[in-house]
């Protein structure tokens, strides 16, 4: 067999593949080519199927005589019905995001050869649509495109003011070192591809947990749920490791109740190390997200619990937003674990967990 593979019907996997003396580097060659080609498939078929929505939309919104207004209701809408047949990622954000799209790249499929653009990602074109500056939004796609960004590294460097600091300074050399110092680590994860909740929801898969939990983890989180149902205080399981996504970031909320005594969600998170005041902010967060998109008419105020899953005297905090402290106080206690509680239930199972370990160690050895 030749070194070089021909005559395969135009396939690029297989027309560029070479082989070489190192049977090793030929399999991660195969490997890693092969899920590029899958990446670019699917990312091309994504990147089609927001802008065809977000055209469809405007195509829609100009049959009104008021546009704007009647373009909201089309958009109401559609996110009620596009979720309860699809599932998520069809939230009114995103079909807003799909139509400003379309907006902005009204050619982008139409080159003046006639091929195929060359596209980013659609998570890069989400961070790129909230660039109001055309012209830094341009400059960004280029670079973003040219230098391989990641999703990361180009939303850090739209949030830093990359582009800005770079017209403004005279040593570009030195302002361009030291992003690449700073987004280094961003541009290493070969699983961010996969890791994407926007691509698992764009197949119809479930989001895979097992990239965001550790199994010491996984172990406390499933026997917090557990603790929780079992204590008799109204609480009724929601989710796990529930997906919230901003503008500028994905997040997940590792345990989500609803208690039908107190009438409120409540939001649990798990930390690995000592609790800071960005945890609790990061909750406080959740809970206005929540409240916001959420909790309905009769609903108290969504409360949040930041556990630690070393030992640390903040081993729980609660989180609840100014102005509902009296409510916390008076009534939501009564109904929560309390900080002793959850502190010896996290202890046993840790001690559950490497004890377990330990046990799957042994017969391992002894086999």
């Amino acid at each position: 067999m030749e070194n070089k593979l021909v005559n395969s019907g135009n396939n690029s996997l297989m027309d560029n593949f070479e082989k070489t003396n190192d049977i090793l580097k030929d399999m991660c060659s195969i490997i890693e080519s092969s899920q590029k080609a899958a990446h670019q498939a699917v990312n091309t078929a994504l990147v089609q199927r927001n802008w065809l929505i977000g055209y469809r939309i405007a195509e829609e919104e100009l049959q009104g005589e008021n546009r704007a207004e009647y373009g909201a209701e089309i958009i109401k809408r559609l996110a009620k019905e596009l979720t309860a047949e699809y599932g998520k990622g069809f939230t009114k954000s995103n079909l807003y995001n799909f139509y400003s799209f379309f907006k902005i790249y009204p050619e982008i499929f139409q080159t003046a050869s006639g091929k195929s653009a060359r596209l980013l990602s659609w998570s890069h074109y989400a961070v790129l649509l909230q660039v109001k500056d055309s012209q830094a939004r341009a400059w960004y796609e280029k670079e973003a495109f040219e230098q391989t960004w990641s999703v990361r590294t180009l939303q850090r460097n739209v949030s830093s003011q990359y582009y800005y600091r770079m017209l403004q300074t005279q040593k570009k050399e030195l302002v361009e070192r030291e992003m690449q110092d700073v987004t280094s680590q961003y541009q290493n994860d070969k699983l961010e591809f996969i890791k994407n909740p926007i691509i698992t929801e764009f197949l119809g898969l479930s989001s895979n947990t097992d990239f965001t939990e550790s199994d010491l983890e996984k172990s406390i989180l499933s026997n917090l749920q557990k603790f929780l149902m079992e204590l008799g205080k109204g609480y009724a399981f929601v989710a796990r490791q529930q997906h919230i996504q901003t503008e500028k970031q994905d997040y997940y909320i590792d345990l989500v109740f609803y208690n039908y005594i107190l009438k409120c969600f409540v939001l649990i998170d798990l930390k690995t190390e000592k609790i800071t005041h960005q945890d609790v902010g990061q909750m406080d967060m959740y809970i206005r997200m929540y409240d916001e998109l959420k909790r309905s008419e009769g609903d108290n105020p969504t409360i949040g619990i930041v556990l630690c899953s070393d030992t640390d005297e903040d081993i729980a905090r609660y989180s609840v937003l100014n102005g509902n402290e009296q409510l916390f106080a008076s009534k939501y206690k009564l109904y929560l674990p309390t900080e002793e509680e959850l502190r010896a239930e996290i202890e046993t199972q840790k001690a559950i967990f490497y004890l377990q370990q330990e046990k799957k160690n042994i017969n391992e050895q002894n086999q």
